[in-house]
């Protein structure tokens, strides 16, 4: 037990930076504890291994303890903030500008279908569009394609 205490910095650094390689590579931040913990292990190894805490197994618990509580009372919520950001970025989809001439008027009401890539896609418009006038792709949803009339102006 004594020599073992000898390398208790080096092996709380060790575990320190696998509980962090597991949170981040393996779990992708999804839970703090592990981050917490492994952080706390981080600096009380490098504490103990500078010869600032001592080498006894109840200093070396309680400093874990106490950092590990202070680091997530300090951290939970920034770490909750970086965790729920979205992105609200339009994402561009294969549909999107894909022009062709409608069979029937469309309208906001959705009773109008187009067969494309293989599946009949609901057509909706934001405002009447009569039969063959060409419409381009302006958004994709589930069995939805969103159309609005082509410009002749922009070719």
């Amino acid at each position: 037990m004594e020599s073992m205490m000898s390398y208790a910095p080096e092996l709380m650094i060790t575990a320190g930076i696998a509980l962090l390689a597991i949170e981040v590579m393996i779990l992708g931040f999804s839970t703090f504890i592990l981050f917490f913990l492994g952080l706390s292990l981080l600096i009380s190894g490098v504490l103990a291994w500078l010869g600032i805490l001592p080498l006894t197994w109840a200093a070396l618990f309680l400093a874990n303890a106490i950092f590990t509580g202070v680091l997530a009372a300090a951290l939970w919520r920034p770490m909750l903030n970086i965790q729920n950001k979205t992105d609200d970025k339009k994402v561009k989809s294969d549909f999107d500008g894909y022009r062709f001439y409608l069979d029937e008027g469309v309208g906001p009401q959705g009773n109008v279908t187009h067969q494309y890539s293989g599946i009949q896609w609901e057509l909706k418009s934001h405002q009447p569009i009569a039969a063959g006038e060409q419409v381009e792709v302006v958004k994709a949803e589930v069995g939805v394609l969103w159309v609005a009339v082509v410009d002749s102006t922009k070719g």
